[in-house]
């Protein structure tokens, strides 16, 4: 929020500064700066009213996508948790036949180094 209040503050300011030296060195009538300070007074009223609705819209569009990522990262958490289970289900009425299966072929192995010890 303290940027949009800087940069009102630095249009304002920036406005308020050109309005001066263009009073200052004009060679124009009174009529005409007038005139012209007006029209860029509106210019400005209109600038200002334009930030404030695109800032508007810009937070109502962060506050609706920061509530949708909330529901989406919740749905893929359960959709993730659900999937380890299945996952788990699925490995575990296997998983002491691959232990049996890993003893095997350490054994084997095993047997393989002993034999080629002992043909050495």
């Amino acid at each position: 929020m303290s940027r949009a209040k800087s940069l009102a503050l630095g249009l304002v300011v920036g406005a308020s500064v050109s309005t001066a030296i263009t009073l200052l060195t004009t060679p124009s009538s009174g009529r005409d700066v007038r005139s012209r300070v007006k029209d860029q007074s509106l210019e400005l009223k209109d600038l200002f009213y334009n930030l404030k609705e695109d800032g508007l819209r810009l937070k109502r569009q962060i506050t609706e996508t920061s509530k949708e990522s909330a529901v989406l990262i919740k749905d893929l958490t359960e959709d993730i948790k659900k999937s380890v289970e299945e996952w788990k289900a699925t490995v575990e009425p296997h998983q002491e036949s691959i232990h049996n299966y890993l003893e095997q072929i350490e054994s084997s192995l095993r047997d393989l180094e002993e034999k080629v010890k002992s043909n050495k």
